[in-house]
């Protein structure tokens, strides 16, 4: 993990207003670099991932991961700047690849990181870190103490049966590990409702239990098999060049974060 922050816009000068300010409301010293990625050649495109630790005395349950992408256009001497706020690790990594960044040079595996529980959780994330534009996120939470965890509530663009869908990270510090599950509900309300009272198991997606539920095991069992043989899971996706963007050319550490 390389956690030096620099994003090399000496004599460069903001696009637009929007970046000078998505610049300015970050601290430098409050970001711990969980990933970063520098493209070829001249460094046109910075991706970072960081853990902003400034969240966790603010209020409670807000997204602790920044996902911060630079393009540089050195022609005009200017840059762009846009960040996006996460509650867990794939959405943030998302978000990256979906401005032009390949997944496996943001992964976060192995060293100082606490580490999937198991291969349904590689699974799980594997699945919203490709997701593209597939889930519309509605709602965030992020707890450092007790439970420790934190999750995401979308809707699936995808789903004919319980669109609303939530992406529920647990982590168990002893261990060293942490485990990501999907939930399915028909709407907003009654995962609300099982959030609040947390009476019963996380209910399952429909399509874990139809004929689709064939392609879920074999994915968790490639996933598994990649896994032993000590194989990165997750593949690059994409050619090493940024797409366009708009702009230019484009509480405590939890997973995707350190033990």
């Amino acid at each position: 993990m390389n956690d030096a922050l620099d994003f090399d816009l000496d004599d460069l000068s903001p696009v637009d207003d929007a970046s000078e300010d998505m610049m300015e409301a970050l601290r430098a010293g409050d970001l711990t670099v969980l990933s970063q990625h520098h493209t070829a050649p001249n460094g046109s495109h910075s991706f970072v991932l960081a853990h902003d630790r400034s969240v966790t005395w603010g209020v409670p349950g807000e997204p602790q991961l920044v996902a911060i992408v630079v393009a540089r256009d050195l022609s005009r001497s200017t840059f762009s700047f846009e960040t996006s706020h996460h509650s867990t690790a794939s959405f943030a990594q998302n978000w990256l690849a979906e401005l032009g960044c390949p997944l496996d040079r943001i992964a976060l595996r192995g060293g100082d990181y606490i580490e999937p529980a198991d291969d349904l959780t590689v699974q799980v994330e594997q699945q919203i870190q490709r997701s593209g534009t597939r889930y519309e996120v509605l709602d965030t939470y992020t707890s450092d103490y007790d439970p420790s965890e934190a999750w995401t509530l979308v809707r699936d663009s995808r789903a004919t049966q319980a669109p609303v869908r939530l992406f529920h990270e647990e982590w168990d510090h002893d261990a060293g590990t942490y485990t990501m599950r999907e939930g399915a509900f028909a709407d907003v309300g009654v995962a609300q409702t099982w959030l609040d009272e947390r009476s019963g198991p996380l209910p399952e997606p429909p399509e874990y239990s139809d004929h689709n539920g064939a392609v879920v095991r074999a994915r968790v069992a490639r996933i598994a098999l990649a896994r032993s043989a000590g194989v990165a899971a997750t593949p690059q996706t994409g050619l090493d060049a940024p797409r366009t963007t708009a702009a230019g050319p484009a509480q405590r550490p939890v997973q995707g974060r350190l033990l």
